[in-house]
């Protein structure tokens, strides 16, 4: 029997502190202590460097960041520069892939899967994007997707444009990419998507795909 523990911290997380949540939820996980969990939230405005990140995606300094009120944090996820904030759905799935018979491709596959899917209950088609990682819609990204593995459990995992007020991305290149959109459900929709059915789409979603009871 796989079990799958899910946590909503609502909104206004700050990001480190949700970092150390999770490095203490993954040496638990490698452990045995904990089950499988996938954490739910909305972040403070926060633009994060994964190990690949060029920081030059970064547009403005640090003090023009720190007087427009976000923060900038270098990350242990893969990937270039994105942006978290409010109206942004984050999900961090703590999970051990060798447990669930999953290669890291195969995870992020369907962790994309699981976003598409989810987004199909409202009325969106969501696509992959040979040049990154995560979903699409045309040439707008719409969800980003950047992790970490170590002793076969995971870490970080994807942050999915709801209500988000797009133009915070305007302080960086998104995930490096100089020549494509950003979207999100409410500006494909025209409306302001309640986030709470967004929640149980991507729970319900993601627990099918992994197979959880």
């Amino acid at each position: 029997m796989r079990v799958l523990s899910i946590q909503d911290l609502g909104n206004d997380q700050p990001y480190s502190e949700v970092l150390t949540l999770q490095e203490k939820t993954h040496a638990a996980r490698c452990t045995g202590n904990v089950p499988d969990t996938l954490f739910l939230l909305e972040h403070r405005r926060v633009y994060t460097l994964g190990r690949s990140a060029e920081a030059n995606n970064i547009l403005h300094s640090d003090e023009d960041l720190q007087h427009a009120g976000f923060d900038c944090v270098k990350t242990s996820r893969g990937g270039d520069v994105t942006y978290h904030g409010p109206g942004q759905l984050v999900g961090y799935p703590i999970l051990h892939l060798g447990e669930a018979n999953l290669r890291v491709l195969d995870y992020v596959t369907s962790l994309e899967e699981a976003l598409i899917q989810a987004l199909a209950t409202f009325g969106i088609q969501g696509n992959r994007d040979p040049r990154n990682r995560g979903v699409w819609v045309g040439n707008n990204k719409l969800a980003a997707i950047g992790i970490r593995v170590a002793h076969s459990v995971t870490m970080h995992g994807f942050a999915l444009n709801v209500n988000t007020q797009l133009s915070d991305y305007g302080g960086i290149v998104a995930c490096g990419l100089q020549d494509a959109g950003i979207t999100s459900m409410n500006q494909l929709l025209a409306k302001t998507v309640d986030m709470q059915e967004v929640k149980q789409s991507v729970s319900l979603a993601f627990k099918r795909l992994f197979h959880y009871d």
